[in-house]
């Protein structure tokens, strides 16, 4: 698999030659819209190494100090100060159980995601023309599709196509660069769908297909659908030559779903919205996440997890917020299990936006 990325297309190399390629340019072949952590990290699951440093090392934080101020008389060196490696000390953690990274290692297999992903498999596999996977923030959906393309054939390039806007022809243009296909600036609507016919034409004929997926779909307008309906029009008898991936919030489905559309949908061969978690399965998610990180999935009392799952919504990305504060709470508190208070102390100093505080639990 070869993907691509705003001006980058690396075709026919092996992939230690297309690492090489990224250290020495510092540049990243993935998915567009992920920032620098996030790519380091769907580098090393593509390609079984690291990508250049591209971040600058960051100090060790400090450790915390207590918020109690001592007089004088009160000091006492001997009082032990909480440290600041929250997940290991006293959790046992090996790594980060909560990032809000999408990181397919730590992929939990609800319900809900397996028929999500199936459906993506089915899309891809079949050569659908058109996939959709809806799902509202933080659903879990990028950490899907990331998961699915670590799975995609060496003979398939993707390009990513992320907050397109514009006028008509203009997301035409996107999806020339998201597969790094050059076109004069000058080029009217009919010559740049023909440049990109001419690429696609000739990238099967090499034995390749071609997959564009367009991240945050929602934000299209139906004329911007409609454009990409043209696109699908460009096949074989047999084989679509460009499939379209759709990975939107529920108002994509909306559009989708408006009489106007009909042609749009009738395009559409899987489609799947992805609901937030059950308490049971949010409960399963954490101690799945903590397990993965090193950790016994005990270091969370029942009562915490139901906890959890009511201000979160069963929302992963909420989840993954909230279980991350209560380990430094936890911390700090010298506590090494995780209850129901301590998710209590979170939500009532107002840390995190999303999450909500019920009001028959609000002190």
């Amino acid at each position: 698999m070869v993907f691509c990325e705003s001006g980058r297309y690396l075709s026919g190399l092996p992939r230690r030659d297309m690492a090489y390629i990224a250290q020495q340019e510092r540049g990243m072949i993935g998915l567009a819209k992920t920032d620098d952590t996030e790519k380091a990290t769907l580098w090393s699951k593509l390609f079984g190494r690291k990508g250049a440093a591209l971040l600058a090392p960051q100090p060790d934080p400090p450790p915390f100090r207590s918020a109690r101020a001592l007089d004088d008389d009160e000091a006492d060196d001997s009082i032990d100060e909480p440290s600041g490696d929250f997940f290991s000390t006293g959790f046992g953690l090996k790594r980060r159980a909560f990032t809000l990274l999408p990181d397919p290692d730590f992929l939990f297999w609800s319900p809900g995601h397996k028929r999500a992903y199936s459906v993506l498999e089915y899309g891809i596999m079949t050569r659908a023309p058109i996939t959709v996977i809806t799902g509202d923030v933080g659903a879990g959906k990028t950490t899907l599709l990331q998961a699915l393309l670590e799975r995609v054939s060496d003979d398939t390039i993707v390009g990513l196509i992320s907050n397109a806007h514009g006028n008509r022809g203009d997301l035409l243009r996107w999806a020339l660069s998201a597969l790094d296909v050059p076109s004069p600036r000058e080029a009217n609507y009919v010559e740049t769908f023909q440049i990109l016919q001419n690429f696609l034409v000739d990238n099967y004929a090499s034995g390749r297909y071609a997959i564009l997926v367009i991240d945050e779909a929602q934000q299209l307008s139906p004329e911007g659908l409609e454009e990409l309906r043209m696109l699908t029009n460009i096949n074989t008898r047999t084989d679509e030559l460009l499939q379209l991936v759709l990975i939107g919030q529920p108002e994509l489905r909306e559009v989708i779903s408006r009489p106007e559309m009909s042609q749009f949908a009738q395009r559409i061969m899987a489609s799947f919205h992805l609901g937030p978690m059950d308490a049971d399965t949010t409960s399963a998610y954490i101690r799945h996440r903590l397990e993965h990180a090193g950790g016994s999935g005990d270091q969370i009392t029942d009562s915490a997890a139901a906890q959890v799952h009511l201000h979160t919504g069963g929302i992963p990305r909420l989840i993954n917020k909230l279980c991350d504060f209560a380990i430094v709470y936890a911390a700090t508190a010298e506590q090494q299990v995780i209850d129901k208070t301590i998710i209590q102390s979170v939500i009532n100093d107002g840390l995190l936006q999303g999450v909500t505080a019920d009001p028959q639990d609000e002190g």
